[in-house]
């Protein structure tokens, strides 16, 4: 299934049926009366949360989506049938944005989640409805509300753990799929990797969701290489692993560009807690590893690991770091629930 993570969609809600002009006409009824009934109410159009699905190429085939309208009104006080609400069934994580690209209408992160995108027109009111002493044949009905029409965008960011970054080649998908069931494409050219990739990792009977996303190179924010759209899908993460090539020639300079470009992107993902790691540590002898150690180590200003992805050195290491930091930014979100909840007797 090919990955898509934008789609444009033109939706549009059900107008309301319109009211029913009607009298009672039955014979030795000798005061028959209106009897005109309301129309129908459109249909909603509706967005929900599913299981199952990792990608919007659902709507790369289907763009509109139109809601039924309601039915007008029948005599004998009869309301007409209701339109039937669509549903659009998005992958969790998918975030709804208006027609600007840019006002968040929704976020839906947990399975069953839903929200009306354009609320159905309510049906017209019968004649019945304005019977009164003073007008007892009333000859008029209200027409239904329109159907609202919007256009809209799905922009999926996938929901993970933790997420990888790094040059292209760094060792990415090689880590993905020596600690994963995942099998992403692995060769020695750059940009192997052209879709986000998920992987469920296991550590010490623990289990996590690592995402890795094409390569960045300088310039990605101003879109050179595939540019930084792949972004979006680590910005739910509690933690970013940060993968450094031991044999590029200048690891400094890598890890520079990198940050870099994070902090172009914008938001808060410059500042999300990083795992930072030499990788490819099988290609260096132990001097080699111990100097770009520390010149790494002077540049972050934090402790950086040594791993390599392709003999399983030092992954766990890594791994258990990277659990260390999830499981903090979850109890700090706790935390923060517990706060921010009403106080209970």
């Amino acid at each position: 299934m090919k990955f898509l993570d934008l789609a444009k969609v033109y939706i549009r809600s059900g107008a309301g049926g319109n009211g029913c002009v009607s009298f009672r006409k039955e014979k030795f009824i000798e005061f028959g009366g209106p009897d005109g009934g309301d129309g129908g109410h459109g249909g909603d159009v509706i967005a929900e949360a599913v299981d199952g699905l990792n990608t919007l190429i659902d709507f790369r085939y289907q763009q509109h989506f139109f809601a039924e309208n309601g039915r007008p009104g029948m005599g004998n006080g009869r309301t007409g049938p209701s339109g039937d609400d669509i549903i659009l069934r998005v992958p969790v994580g998918t975030e709804i944005i208006d027609e600007d690209e840019e006002t968040v209408i929704a976020d839906l992160t947990e399975v069953g989640q839903r929200i009306v995108l354009a609320k159905g027109g309510n049906g017209g009111w019968g004649n019945l409805h304005f019977k009164s002493a003073t007008n007892q044949a009333p000859r008029r009905a209200n027409p239904g509300q329109d159907a609202i029409e919007r256009t809209i965008w799905l922009r999926l960011k996938l929901i993970a753990d933790a997420g990888l970054l790094g040059l292209p080649n760094a060792g990415k998908s090689t880590f993905l799929a020596a600690t994963s069931n995942a099998r992403p494409k692995i060769a020695d050219y750059p940009f192997t990797t052209l879709v986000p990739n998920l992987g469920v990792v296991a550590v010490d009977g623990h289990e996590f969701v690592v995402a890795d996303i094409p390569g960045l190179i300088e310039g990605a924010s101003e879109g050179r290489g595939l540019g930084d759209m792949f972004l979006g899908h680590v910005e739910r993460c509690a933690v970013l692993l940060h993968l450094v090539d031991g044999t590029s020639g200048d690891p400094v300079g890598d890890y520079e560009t990198i940050i870099g470009e994070l902090e172009a992107y914008g938001g808060d993902l410059a500042d999300k807690p990083r795992v930072t790691v030499l990788n490819k540590i099988d290609t260096l002898d132990d001097e080699e590893r111990a100097f770009l150690k520390s010149e790494l180590e002077e540049a972050t200003g934090e402790t950086v690991l040594l791993m390599s992805g392709a003999t399983s050195e030092g992954v766990t290491d890594v791994l258990r770091a990277l659990r260390r930091e999830i499981e903090a930014g979850r109890a700090a979100e706790r935390g923060g629930d517990e706060e921010d909840a009403p106080w209970r007797p």
